[in-house]
C-alpha cells in the first residue's frame, strides 16, 4: 500500500470513529479571550493560579528574553544553561524539601528521563492503570517489566511488590488529569519503604495538594507550565539521583535548553506562590473549587456524559454561551466515558463561575 494511501486510510478511521481533532486559536490573556469571533470565558487551561498573566511574571520574561536572548540555543551540557535555569534549580529543591531539582524541557521529558533512567531489564515497574500518557511512554522507554495496578488500590500494589523480581518502582500521578481524583501517597509511600521500592511520583496537577514527604527514594516529578504559568518540567530528588539524571536522561541530554524566559518566568512565578500573596491565590481556588464541587480535592472538575457524540455536543452547547469547556474522549478516556473536564482557575471571578454553574444546568450537567 502507498504511504499516501496509508495516511489517507488512518485519517478516514480517526473521521468515522467520531474523534477528529484540530487546534483552535484563543486569542487570549488570562481565562477570557477571543475563539473563533466569539469572547469567550475558557474553563479550558491549566492556569490554576492565573500566573501565566501575572505582571511580576510576564516582566521576569521579558527582562531575560532582553539579557540572554530568545533562545538557550544548545543542550544544558554544551553551552545551554543560564543563570535562570540553575537559580530555578535552586528555588525548586527548596520548595520540593529536597537536595537538588533539575529542569527538562517540558514535564513529559522529565517523565520520559526519569523512568527511562532508573529502568532497566532488572526492573519491575508498578503503574497505576489511569496515569498520564508521559508516564505509560517513560516505562515503555525503561526496557522494564511493567505491571499495570488497578487506580488507587494498596492491596493490588502490595500484592505486586510482594511478587516482582529485581528492582521495584512504583510510579503514579498524585491528581489524576482526567477525573481529578487523588492518589493515596502517604500510603504508598510506606508501602514502598517497607518493600525497599522506589516511588515516582507526578505532582503536575497537585495544586491544592496532596502533601508528599520528601525522602531519599522518592522521585517527584513537577511541571512549570500549570501551577506557575510558564513552561517546563523539573524533577526533584536527592542529589545523586539529579547528578545520575543529568549523566543518563536522555531527554535531558539531547535536547536544546528551556529559554531563559521561560526559566526566568517560572522562577518569578514560584517566588509569587510561595508568597503571602500566592498564599491568597491558592485560597481562592479552593473557594471556586467549593463553589463547583464541594469537597472536591482538586481544580479538575469532570462531568462524565458517556458517549462522545453527547460529550461534544455538550461542549458545543456551552460554546454557544461563550463558555469554553473542552469534551475529552476515546483514547483520552475509555470508551463510554467521554465527558466534559471543567478546569478551574484563581484567575476566575464569581461572575464567570455564576455563568458556569448556570452553563452546566442548562445543558443538564449539575455538580
Amino acid at each position: 500500500m502507498p504511504w499516501h494511501q496509508w495516511v489517507d486510510d488512518q485519517l478516514a478511521a480517526i473521521r468515522a470513529a467520531g474523534q477528529w481533532r484540530h487546534t483552535r486559536s484563543f486569542d487570549a490573556l488570562g481565562p477570557t479571550g477571543v475563539l473563533g469571533g466569539r469572547e469567550v470565558v475558557s474553563f479550558a487551561s491549566n492556569d490554576y493560579l492565573g500566573l501565566s498573566a501575572h505582571p511580576a511574571v510576564i516582566d521576569a520574561a521579558v527582562a531575560a528574553a532582553s539579557r540572554w536572548g530568545a533562545g538557550s540555543t544548545a543542550s544544558r551540557l554544551i553551552v545551554g544553561s543560564r543563570p535562570a535555569h540553575e537559580e530555578l534549580e535552586a528555588d525548586l529543591a527548596e520548595w520540593r524539601g529536597c537536595e537538588a531539582a533539575v529542569v527538562f524541557s517540558t514535564g513529559y521529558a522529565a517523565n520520559l528521563g526519569v523512568l527511562a533512567t532508573v529502568g532497566g531489564n532488572d526492573v519491575t515497574i508498578l503503574s497505576d492503570e489511569l496515569n498520564h500518557a508521559s508516564i505509560i511512554d517513560g516505562c515503555r522507554l525503561s526496557r522494564s517489566r511493567i505491571r499495570r495496578f488497578r487506580h488507587g488500590d494498596l492491596d493490588h500494589v502490595t500484592e505486586l511488590l510482594a511478587t516482582a523480581a529485581g528492582r521495584r518502582v512504583v510510579v503514579t500521578d498524585t491528581v489524576f488529569s482526567m477525573d481529578g481524583d487523588v492518589a493515596p501517597v502517604a500510603e504508598l509511600q510506606a508501602l514502598c519503604a517497607r518493600h525497599g521500592a522506589l516511588l515516582v511520583l507526578d505532582e503536575a496537577h497537585a495544586v491544592l495538594g496532596p502533601d508528599v514527604e520528601s525522602s531519599p527514594e522518592t522521585i517527584r516529578v513537577g511541571t512549570l507550565s500549570k501551577s506557575l504559568g510558564a513552561l517546563g518540567g523539573f524533577v526533584a530528588a536527592s542529589q545523586p539521583f539529579v547528578d545520575l539524571l543529568v549523566n543518563r536522561a536522555r531527554s535531558y541530554i539531547f535536547t536544546t535548553a528551556p529559554s531563559p524566559a521561560d526559566m526566568a518566568a517560572a522562577l518569578a512565578a514560584l517566588r509569587v506562590l510561595r508568597s503571602e500573596e500566592g498564599g491568597s491565590l491558592v485560597g481562592r481556588l479552593r473557594a471556586v473549587v467549593q463553589r463547583v464541587a464541594p469537597g472536591h480535592p482538586s481544580p479538575i472538575v469532570p462531568f462524565v456524559v458517556g458517549e462522545e457524540a453527547e460529550a461534544v455536543a455538550a461542549a458545543d452547547a456551552l460554546l454557544a454561551r461563550g463558555l469554553l469547556v473542552p469534551a475529552i474522549r476515546p483514547p483520552t478516556v475509555a470508551p463510554g466515558s467521554s465527558r466534559l473536564r471543567v478546569a478551574l482557575s484563581a484567575a476566575h471571578d464569581d461572575a464567570m463561575i455564576d455563568r458556569l454553574l448556570e452553563g452546566l444546568s442548562a445543558v443538564g450537567l449539575r455538580p
